[in-house]
């Protein structure tokens, strides 16, 4: 039965945005005899707008298309509450004691943690405007790179970028891969900036997720077999993969910002940084150090005919003579127009890497670098590397290009050709 109603609005007007196919039924007359609308009360009671009709038997002819409508408008509501509710997310005008509070599976499966760390709940997954450029994974239910298995299956080749990939087109053509590299650089500064104790590890994400949209990029990290965040922020113990939720960085933390973009022309950019926060203790200062004086030491050897297992050896040599140990399950990685591909770089010596550097190579180096053992483990959120023992970590990382005479970093700060140390444009 039909209610009656004196809002304006044309007949048969679906008043939820649902993806559903609709027509419009032949009916033209708004209005009921008594000069009242008439109003679908299925849709008053799911308090969605009303849609109207002129009559009774206008209402039933059009039943068997409009009750889809409601279907697909209470799969939708009951989607968003299991959302709201799923132990890991909270809304944005959640109190401070449920965003601080643990994820479901905390308690769920007794995780017993190696540091002192603990997650907290994160935002929901940030959305991407259609007209920004995405991988192939971007849409994948499962974030699969189906271009990465086939690139993996299929080509044992390391890529040799051109003179053309690696600048883009001229005027409007699509931008190359330096110029992925430098908006990844740019969004990192910005990251690092904001970076400072209160401030929330979900701030970060939003300000990397932000400015990588400004850009014209994508967020690399985005959904990439379902990475829920659009950069990950590393706490203490955290080696690698960190995803930025509601904690709130406290004085005397160290931080890891891991940055990607991809922009219009295809092209990934890839680096990261330790910062200090607040009042680093000396412990703490002399592993983010030793993390940078890795990364500078290895890049020192990038040129045509060095192996790529044997940076390695080198990394190893410096990390241990500062008492530190290097993290062996992660390494860096060849990029380009797949997120990861050949060669692999593992970063520990007497590795087994395959591979000679030739002019045109384009790979990342990101050695972790322990202030304890180099052994890891995972929460149970399958994203979050952590030291075994507790220990905090530090890494640095570039996206290279091996030139005829040596390296070109692809993701350094202006006017810094050469890795330099500052520990002030680390501080926070």
């Amino acid at each position: 039965v039909l209610t009656s109603s004196r809002q304006e609005g044309p007949c048969a007007t679906d008043g939820v945005n649902l993806r559903a196919s609709v027509t419009t039924p032949s009916c033209r007359a708004p209005l009921s005899a008594d000069g009242k609308k008439m109003g679908c009360p299925t849709c008053v009671k799911m308090e969605l707008q009303p849609s109207f009709y002129c009559s009774q038997a206008c209402f039933k002819s059009d039943w068997s298309r409009h009750k889809a409508v409601h279907k697909i408008a209470k799969e939708l509501k009951a989607r968003q509450a299991q959302n709201a509710d799923d132990g890991v997310t909270c809304p944005p005008d959640a109190s401070s004691e449920v965003k601080l509070s643990a994820p479901s599976w905390v308690d769920s499966y007794g995780y017993s943690f190696s540091g002192s760390l603990r997650p907290c709940r994160q935002s929901a997954k940030r959305t991407v405007p259609r007209s920004i450029k995405r991988p192939d994974y971007a849409r994948h239910s499962d974030g699969v790179s189906e271009s990465e298995r086939a690139d993996k299956a299929n080509n044992g080749k390391i890529r040799v970028y051109s003179s053309a990939e690696l600048e883009g087109g001229e005027g409007d053509g699509p931008p190359g891969l330096r110029h992925a590299c430098k908006m990844g650089r740019e969004v990192l500064d910005l990251a690092g900036r904001a970076a400072r104790v209160g401030v929330t590890c979900d701030e970060i994400d939003r300000v990397v997720h932000e400015a990588c949209i400004e850009r014209d990029c994508y967020p690399s990290p985005l959904n990439y077999y379902n990475f829920p965040k659009s950069v990950c922020t590393s706490v203490n113990e955290v080696i690698c993969h960190g995803i930025p939720d509601y904690y709130e960085l406290a004085d005397g933390d160290i931080l890891d910002i891991d940055v990607t973009t991809y922009n219009r022309g295809g092209y990934h950019g890839d680096l990261n940084e330790t910062f200090f926060v607040g009042n680093v203790d000396d412990d703490g200062r002399k592993l983010v150090r030793t993390a940078f004086d890795c990364l500078q030491g290895a890049l020192a050897m990038v040129r045509p005919g060095t192996l790529y297992r044997d940076m390695g050896n080198t990394i190893d040599k410096i990390a241990k003579m500062n008492g530190c140990s290097v993290v062996r399950t992660y390494c860096g990685h060849g990029i380009g127009n797949l997120f990861h591909t050949a060669p692999n770089v593992p970063h520990y010596r007497k590795n087994k890497a395959k591979g000679v550097m030739k002019a045109g190579h384009v790979f990342t180096v990101e050695p972790m670098i322990n202030l304890g053992g180099y052994a890891d483990r995972t929460w149970l959120d399958n994203w979050t590397a952590v030291t075994s023992d507790g220990s905090r970590s530090a890494q640095f990382e570039h996206t290279v290009l091996v030139t005829d005479t040596g390296c070109e970093i692809l993701t350094q700060r202006e006017n810094e050709p050469v890795m330099t140390w500052d520990e002030a444009l680390l501080q926070r």
